[in-house]
């Protein structure tokens, strides 16, 4: 009999809610996390405003000791640690100080790029002569695979320990590795997700792009206007999400919170071909990788009742809404509802994925769907090809059954997963 795979776990650490209660929260009450950054406006970029989580040092004290925090410079992997430890624990698993290693555990955490303030203070001491003084923790904050060695530290993990990276797709790809993984038997459970720098020297490159919000300087939380005929770029942004995906049989067993079913889904790339390119989407393969995720999950279209968009408050939006109509068959008042994180943390870029994966899941196992906050006035191209019914502005609270997640990144690649509510 084909193994059933599950969400046992959550964690997050978001520009508007850090632990899963805070962000719950900020959810169902259109809290946004976006703040105007002093840093931003005395570099001169464009967009000075971000989501970045709150983090306090008695929140840094409950998971590094303080010689672990001194001379830390990766934020990523902080949001990362919070978030996967939060996870770890949320599924009722213990922290263990054995010597034997948790064979039957793993985790595949993405990243973008690690430690990027590290590395720049690590660039400055060696240009002074100063290699001497970088310290003992360089390399373990500023290698990619950081987050994941740190978390198989921190928890004793014996499995397969690793960092995916697939720029905007990477949290979604990582659901995906594990619960092929686990699905081959390779695996009881692994501790999933992605997460991203904050700061200057992550976000430069987007603002040299001018794609970035830049005329909502003096009003922060209007700045990211996913699907709105005012949306004018994104709004960077950063944390992590984490997820604890398990074989059904393992969580029963131990008596584990289930949140969600994880039915599977799928991963492709358009090649950079036709209208792909390295920041722009091939339409024909965003439908493929849509509609063969659903075939892969063994469900019809019609049984979605939720899709959580990548909906970045850019020119694609309305590229995005079609793409899901043609891959999907349905259109008008047919169509799900579909909402947008990014209005309420801005685009949290390697760590979106995750972190919006962990909002899906909360709105299934809680029976609602978030608002789209900032998009009063629905981009005109959309209202010509679903109902704007279908894009809620507030809160709705029903039951759902099936949500889809979806997130195309750079390099043309595309990920698509579909959550059901759990049902023994």
């Amino acid at each position: 009999m084909s193994k059933r795979i599950v969400i046992t776990g959550l964690g997050v650490a978001a520009p508007n809610g850090v632990g899963i209660p805070a962000f719950t929260h900020a959810l169902k009450n259109g809290i946004s996390g976006i703040q105007h950054d002093p840093q931003l406006q005395e570099l001169q970029f464009s967009c000075q405003i971000a989501g970045t989580p709150p983090l306090t040092e008695e929140l840094k004290a409950m998971y590094f000791t303080e010689l672990e925090l001194r001379g830390f410079g990766s934020t990523g992997i902080l949001y990362g640690v919070i978030a996967g430890i939060e996870a770890w624990k949320n599924s009722g698993l213990p922290i263990e100080t054995n010597e034997k290693p948790d064979w039957d555990s793993g985790t595949i955490f993405g990243a973008g790029t690690s430690g990027i303030d590290k590395f720049r203070e690590s660039i400055y001491k060696i240009d002074e002569l100063q290699v001497r003084k970088l310290g003992s923790t360089v390399v373990a904050q500023t290698m990619n695979s950081g987050i994941s060695a740190y978390l198989g530290g921190k928890l004793g993990l014996g499995n397969q320990v690793t960092t995916n990276s697939s720029a905007c797709a990477t949290g979604t790809e990582a659901l995906l590795m594990a619960y092929d993984r686990i699905k081959a038997g390779h695996a009881k459970r692994m501790l999933v997700g992605s997460t991203s720098d904050s700061g200057p020297y992550i976000w430069g490159g987007f603002d040299a792009l001018r794609v970035c919000s830049s005329k909502y300087n003096d009003n922060p939380e209007q700045g990211s206007r996913p699907m709105s005929n005012t949306a004018a770029g994104f709004v960077p942004g950063s944390g992590a999400g984490a997820l604890l995906v398990e074989d059904l049989d393992s969580a029963l067993e131990r008596g584990a919170p289930i949140y969600a079913e994880l039915l599977g889904g799928n991963v492709n790339s358009g090649g950079q071909r036709g209208t792909g390119s390295m920041t722009a989407p091939n339409s024909t393969a965003v439908q493929h990788c849509i509609s063969t995720a659903l075939k892969n999950a063994g469900i019809k279209s019609n049984e979605i009742d939720a899709i959580n968009g990548h909906l970045t408050a850019t020119t694609k939006d309305s590229l995005e809404i079609e793409n899901w109509t043609k891959a999907l068959g349905l259109k008008g008042s047919d169509f799900p509802y579909i909402n947008s994180l990014k209005s309420l943390t801005g685009h949290c870029l390697a760590a979106a994925g995750s972190v919006e994966s962990v909002a899906a899941v909360l709105q299934l196992h809680e029976g609602f769907i978030f608002g789209n906050t900032n998009c009063d006035d629905l981009h005109t191209e959309i209202t010509a090809l679903i109902d704007p019914a279908k894009v809620p502005l507030k809160t709705i609270y029903k039951d759902i059954d099936i949500i889809a997640k979806a997130s195309f990144g750079f390099g043309d690649v595309n990920t698509c997963v579909l959550f059901k509510k759990f049902k023994n």
